[in-house]
């Protein structure tokens, strides 16, 4: 017996009403998820770039509250604890004697390119090191590079410059540290830096896209300046330091950089006592 010839009338295929509305109802998802994508996209790109701010901020200020905290620690008389320059962003030099490595004259200098002969041992000096040799008796000191230690026989040797003068047993070589902080805005106007330079030494950045460094100080008569006249009226250094994004915002004109501000502040314990 043959089959009904309008049995193939019960399989129904889409028709193009369905179609079409299937499509829209898929294009209406997609764009749905692909907005909520993009916008958990740029809240990341968001976060990270406020983490990276606040990394180089708090690593600038951690910094700079620790160097300043040291300055004036067993300098010679005489020399500044703090030189401070109202530069805007501002600009500080810090002296403080770090790891005790200190030697005495043993024997006058015949020449003042001659080498240093010391009373004591000279391991805690390094080649290529810039220490300064002081005269408490004048009150004259001068910095100079290192460039050789001889352990044994606790020689210094400065070849690649003589000395001002020559210093007699009375003298002291002392390693000092000299750092000075300042914002590099001319190498990357995009992208300001905060420099580290130790003496003697290329400056070096520390932290990208810092963009504000402020010192004030607070004196021993209750002022608070920008540039003391004495060093030894400082009583306290306030810093801020303002970090700022890599990248501009280009959807905000007004503000296309986001900022963020951190503060501190730092009691002297060397200075003025």
């Amino acid at each position: 017996m043959s089959a009904p010839k309008n049995s193939l009338l019960n399989y129904r295929g889409f028709s193009l009403i369905e179609v079409l509305i299937a499509l829209v109802l898929t294009g209406i998802i997609t764009t749905a998820i692909l907005k909520l994508y993009v916008t958990q996209h740029e809240n990341y790109l968001v976060q990270d770039d406020i983490t990276t701010i606040q990394q180089n901020a708090r690593a600038s200020i951690d910094e700079l509250t620790r160097q300043i905290r040291m300055a004036g620690h067993e300098v010679p008389l005489g020399m500044p604890a703090i030189e401070a320059a109202n530069t805007n962003p501002d600009t500080i030099t810090i002296t403080y004697h770090g790891n005790g490595c200190d030697a005495p004259i043993d024997h006058k200098m015949p020449t003042p390119s001659a080498e240093l002969r010391l009373g004591e041992d000279v391991g805690c000096f390094d080649d290529g090191q810039w220490a300064y040799i002081f005269d408490p008796d004048s009150g004259y000191g001068e910095w100079f590079e290192i460039t050789h230690v001889q352990t044994g026989a606790n020689h210094i040797q400065h070849n690649t410059m003589d000395l001002s003068r020559c210093y007699d047993t009375n003298a002291v070589l002392i390693a000092l540290n000299r750092v000075k902080f300042f914002i590099d805005n001319t190498t990357d106007p995009d992208h300001p830096s905060l420099m580290m330079q130790r003496m003697g030494e290329t400056p070096q950045v520390y932290a990208t896209d810092i963009v504000g460094l402020e010192f004030r100080y607070g004196l021993s008569n209750g002022d608070i300046v920008d540039q003391p006249v004495l060093i030894e009226d400082i009583r306290e250094v306030k810093i801020e330091v303002i970090g700022r994004s890599a990248v501009a915002d280009p959807d905000n004109e007004e503000n296309p950089y986001r900022r963020r501000v951190y503060h501190s502040s730092v009691n002297m314990r060397n200075v003025g006592l």
